[in-house]
């Protein structure tokens, strides 16, 4: 489907108060503003865009709004947490803006990797919230959160052939809602590597321990997240002491999946499909 040059962007991220992933988001914001920008559509587009910077630190400091050239596509990111105020009210201050910019639709792309409490119920709600404030002038459209992309295993695949192993763990945050680990799980049969997850059963001790014993000599372990930041760096430390653990195994740790076109990539391509 052509892009709308009448349509702005807002990327979703669970937030941080690690600088990593926050700069991660705005150099991704402004890699889609730049795709945008050269795609036909955006390039037949007339509309001149204020010039817009965030507005004081009650929030707007989350949103990274189109700035520079005048005719760049309205791009911006907001996050569910650790936000100086809720995403709802993110996402009608964006919508503000994309409406004086002469945007007649926002579309939001969950930067999500699994369909869990978050993907499935607070961000539809506040979504909702969001709409009910901005009424009729702006039509908000919620976009499948970024996992659901079943080009995201292409992007994945080019991760490990970085890695060396003879079995592979694909490690993944995970969730406490039921169904929640099936999309984990097919992405990592897709990898032909096992699942393991930080939050829930079953961890990486335990698909370690089971790949240990069934023979594997090195393993490769690919880090199922956006961007490096906290639980990254725990990964890290935990594999230290896990490889402790096991010194007669190889442990290979990947880096998350981070900022590039490959990513830009998809997320063009979800846009694309609404």
């Amino acid at each position: 489907m052509p892009l709308s040059p009448s349509s702005a962007y807002l990327l979703i991220s669970h937030g941080s108060n690690d600088l990593r992933p926050q700069r991660a988001m705005e150099q991704l914001a402004q890699l889609l503003r730049i795709r945008l920008a050269s795609s036909e559509q955006a390039k037949a587009t007339q509309t001149i865009l204020p010039t817009i910077s965030p507005q004081g630190s009650s929030g707007d400091g989350d949103l990274l709004t189109a700035n520079g050239l005048s005719s760049q596509p309205l791009v911006g990111t907001a996050t569910l947490e650790l936000a100086d105020i809720p995403l709802h009210e993110q996402i009608v201050r964006f919508a503000q803006l994309a409406k004086g910019a002469g945007c007649k639709e926002l579309k939001l792309l969950p930067l999500f990797l699994l369909r869990g409490v978050h993907v499935m119920e607070d961000i539809p709600w506040q979504v909702s919230l969001a709409q009910h404030n901005v009424g009729s002038e702006i039509v908000i459209h919620l976009l499948p959160h970024l996992g659901a992309n079943p080009a995201l295993v292409r992007l994945l695949t080019n991760q490990w052939a970085r890695l060396d192993g003879d079995a592979k763990i694909l490690l993944s945050h995970g969730t406490s809602r039921p169904g929640g680990q099936e999309e984990t799980g097919a992405v990592a049969n897709q990898l032909g590597a096992v699942a393991a997850y930080w939050s829930v059963q079953p961890s990486l001790w335990e698909q370690v321990s089971i790949l240990t014993e069934s023979g594997a000599k090195r393993i490769a372990i690919l880090a199922y997240f956006l961007f490096e930041g906290g639980i990254t760096d725990a990964i890290a430390q935990m594999l230290l002491e896990i490889q402790q653990k096991f010194p007669q195994v190889q442990l290979n740790l990947g880096k998350p999946i981070g900022v590039s076109e490959g990513l830009v990539d998809l997320i063009m391509d979800g846009i694309r499909q609404q």
